[in-house]
């Protein structure tokens, strides 16, 4: 095997570093862009110019030995330093660019964020965005993301949380179904109809409603025959008429605006279901791209508000 140079040692270092927070030789490579036998490759020259096993390899996972776990540590605050102050130079010189990496919801990723992501590429041509769509609490530190936005009301106390929009819970169904079945008049009707729902855990699905006019609190338990954790999928069964469903209200703007879908018991609010905003989250830094910053400030330009 082929020693390491002392000038490109930094650069098997930084693999090293890469490996320890993604965690897996696959998501390593991804995030460096490269190939996975490229990065085993890297490690191997890497343990053999320290003369000690850093990495323990497993069919599913790598784990750090002792030595790699120590070396990692004393490694990690001057690398992220090294890194925050050339990118701090780099990011004042010339045009907004880079890489941004953001998760989303879903629903809220395919209904509103996609159809609008053409007009910030064409204002910002030298900014690239990798979006990862899914309902998944992603950790943006260890996964690489420079952003997410969260529909959540608990959101981490180390990372920088500003919000995006408010949002809404609705109740809707389809014209069909409201023609064969009726529509309810109070939420204890709702008893009697099929409630398409997003499963919380094994309980009992419960739906919990306010009066608007009076601030009256109730409690109903409903019964339906299709659930599911995923809110474009709830309103596509209401779509085929199946039932009554809750959405936030971007799963379902697009389809009350057409009449595909109706607003049932609009005088009362669902409470204690979806979060009431959505959230642009990232870790917290002392610098941060400018990529990242125009990608956040013009997002809330679109959505603040809407």
């Amino acid at each position: 095997m082929k020693a390491v140079k002392t000038d490109a040692l930094w650069n098997h270092l930084h693999w090293l570093l890469v490996l320890a927070e993604q965690g897996s030789f696959t998501r390593a490579a991804e995030r460096l862009e490269v190939s996975k036998a490229a990065m085993s490759q890297k490690i191997k020259e890497l343990e053999s110019a320290a003369g000690v096993a850093l990495v323990q390899r497993t069919t599913r996972s790598v784990r750090l030995t002792s030595a790699g776990e120590k070396l990692v540590e004393e490694l990690r605050d001057p690398f992220a330093r090294i890194e925050q102050s050339f990118f701090g130079v780099r990011d004042t010189a010339g045009p907004v660019r880079g890489l941004v990496r953001v998760t989303a919801p879903v629903a809220f990723a395919r209904q509103q964020l996609v159809p609008i992501v053409g007009d910030f590429l064409r204002a910002w041509p030298q900014i690239r965005l990798q979006l990862e769509v899914t309902d998944r609490i992603v950790s943006l530190g260890s996964e690489g993301f420079d952003l997410a936005i969260r529909h959540s009301s608990a959101l981490p106390e180390t990372h920088v949380a500003l919000p995006l929009c408010d949002t809404r819970t609705l109740l809707v169904a389809s014209p069909e179904y409201l023609a064969r079945h009726g529509a309810p008049q109070s939420p204890a009707d709702l008893a009697q109809h099929n409630c398409l729902y997003y499963p919380r855990g094994v309980e009992t699905p419960r739906w919990r409603f306010a009066e608007a006019a009076q601030g009256e609190r109730v409690e109903v338990r409903i019964q339906g025959s299709f659930a599911t954790n995923n809110s474009e999928s709830i309103r596509d069964a209401a779509l085929q008429g199946l039932g009554i469903a809750m959405l936030p209200d971007f799963s379902a703007r697009d389809a009350l605006a057409c009449g595909a879908l109706r607003q049932v018991l609009p005088e009362w609010r669902a409470v204690d279901a979806f979060a009431e905003r959505l959230w642009i989250v990232r870790p917290y830094a002392a610098q941060v791209p400018r990529a990242v910053t125009t990608l956040t400030h013009w997002l809330r330009a679109r959505f603040v508000g809407a």
